[in-house]
């Protein structure tokens, strides 16, 4: 599991909230955000910006401090 996919997660447990819930707070389908939770799913800016509005939280709170990883290729 990714970093940014463990912070969602465990805000999704401090709220309480089931993936189910949390998904129709944040607009996504909840199979999207188990991909996102389990580091499946790399998350463009947007969908980060509309994660964090949906966990009431910010996006700083989810991402500083994070490694940054260089895409394959680059």
């Amino acid at each position: 599991m990714g970093e940014f996919g463990e912070r969602v997660r465990l805000r999704r447990e401090e709220l309480g909230w089931s993936q189910e819930h949390a998904a129709d707070q944040i607009g996504i389908h909840w199979t999207q955000l188990g991909r996102v939770e389990r580091g499946q799913r790399s998350s463009r800016i947007e969908s980060i910006l509309k994660i964090a509005a949906g966990l009431q939280t910010t996006p700083g709170a989810l991402m500083d401090g994070l490694p940054i990883v260089e895409a394959e290729g680059a």
